[in-house]
């Protein structure tokens, strides 16, 4: 199966920066989409910033500008550079990628374990 390891939130003051990093490990042949996603307090989640498998991303409208979505297809890793963090960013931030295993044909989705970031301001 498929593992997917988040690390980088924490507790950041308003205007500061963060760098959250998935790992996806296991018998992965190949990755295609991967995203982030949060979820704040009473809210559904939502998209934040996707990247395919040839480096097109896109953005939520609130974070254009100031977050960076990017990915390592080696380590198929893929990272989210958060600056100009705001107190409305706070929430459980959690990665998805949609992976290609070997030995089983289509793809899987999967989701990581969720990594909490808190703006103060």
């Amino acid at each position: 199966q498929v593992q997917l390891v988040e690390s980088g939130g924490g507790l950041v003051q308003a205007g500061g920066s963060l760098r959250l990093s998935c790992a996806a490990s296991g018998s992965i042949r190949s990755t295609a989409g991967m995203g982030w996603y949060r979820q704040a307090p009473g809210k559904q989640r939502e998209l934040v910033a996707g990247i395919t498998s040839g480096g097109s991303t896109n953005y939520a409208d609130s974070v254009k500008g100031r977050f960076t979505i990017s990915r390592d297809n080696a380590k198929n890793t893929v990272y989210l550079q958060m600056n100009s963090l705001k107190p409305e960013d706070t929430a459980v931030y959690y990665c998805n990628t949609e992976v290609y295993l070997w030995g089983i044909s289509g793809s899987r989705v999967y989701w990581g374990q969720g990594t909490q970031v808190t703006v103060s301001s």
